[in-house]
């Protein structure tokens, strides 16, 4: 696995850029040697924070950690990581019936770390065609935090999100 290390209004030290590799090289074993880990050190105010991407096989595992200690934020990212890996090769065991085709070998699972997913609610809305300006709009009068909605401009199915920092995100599909 080949590791990234940017950073974003702090200026990422050799010290601060061999703890990143060290530690994310743990998660090595899970990987073949072409996946590329994106990780990016940055600071608001008194929080250090480091996000991790690694997209492979059409999966991508994010994590996010924002603590005051940058060395605390990154050893808590990369057990979050390896979570996700858990549950993804879980899922893909269930699935082919034993068999991964996206990880290299990894250990065996604790049945702690398996977990049942269960829809509790379904819910069913029209959805009528609207510029994302009114989306944010209508996402903001109903309280939510996200809304779905047919674009007007390309006819396609999106959706806007409220993110941590205030601003929104838009989320298109891609065929």
């Amino acid at each position: 696995m080949r590791i990234t290390v940017s950073g974003k209004n702090i200026e990422v030290t050799n010290a601060l850029r061999n703890v990143v590799e060290k530690k994310l090289s743990k998660l090595d074993k899970y990987f073949k040697p072409d996946v590329v880990a994106n990780a990016t050190l940055s600071v608001q105010k008194n929080r250090q924070i480091i996000e991790v991407t690694i997209p492979f096989s059409g999966v991508i595992l994010r994590g996010e950690e924002a603590t005051e200690d940058m060395y605390a934020s990154i050893d808590i990212v990369v057990d979050k990581i390896e979570r996700q890996i858990r549950k993804q090769k879980t899922k893909l065991q269930r699935r082919n019936h034993g068999g991964s085709l996206r990880f290299q070998s990894i250990p065996e699972l604790d049945k702690k770390d398996e977990q049942e997913f269960k829809i509790v609610k379904t819910k069913k809305f029209a959805i009528k065609p609207m510029s994302d300006e009114e989306a944010i709009l209508q996402m903001e009068l109903l309280g939510h935090n996200f809304f779905v909605y047919k674009s007007a401009e390309t006819g396609d199915v999106n959706v806007v999100y409220k993110r941590k920092d205030g601003n929104y995100g838009l989320i298109e599909p891609e065929f």
